[in-house]
């Protein structure tokens, strides 16, 4: 609930405290925050338990954590059901990334299967036109 508090924090609300309320009256607020707190734990405790009774037995393994979204995507991913780790696992974006650069560079891998079955290669690199030195460049409107 305080993760975030530090040490230096947490004295200088034990201070703030004491000078607020005085020595006299803190054990006794303490002792109501405290109490309110255990009012709203159980408030919600049984609220969670009314909702899981009325939702059903098709239900009984609901929590409400997850409708939070990341644990929510977190377990449907760790879900193995539509074979996502197979996938995930089966793609190797390096290879990928590798057999992109040879194929751009014209190299000829042999990990391929479309190269080896196709009989010739295609040459993707990009050559310039040839033009006549007097001849202008086409003018695109829509570029411009």
């Amino acid at each position: 609930m305080f993760n975030d508090i530090g040490p230096l924090e947490l004295v200088t609300l034990v201070v703030l405290a004491v000078l607020v309320f005085g020595p006299e009256k803190l054990p006794k607020m303490i002792q109501d925050v405290t109490r309110t707190i255990r009012k709203i734990r159980e408030f919600s405790e049984s609220a969670k338990a009314d909702i899981r009774e009325e939702l059903g037995p098709e239900f009984k393994d609901f929590e409400f954590e997850d409708l939070n979204p990341k644990t929510f995507i977190r377990k449907q991913m760790d879900n193995d059901e539509l074979g996502l780790k197979e996938i995930r696992n089966g793609f190797d974006l390096k290879k990928e990334m590798a057999e992109v650069t040879d194929a751009v560079h014209s190299r000829d891998t042999d990990s391929t299967p479309s190269s080896s079955s196709s009989g010739g290669s295609i040459d993707m690199t990009k050559k310039p036109e040839k033009t006549d030195p007097d001849e202008r460049p086409p003018f695109d409107a829509d570029a411009t």
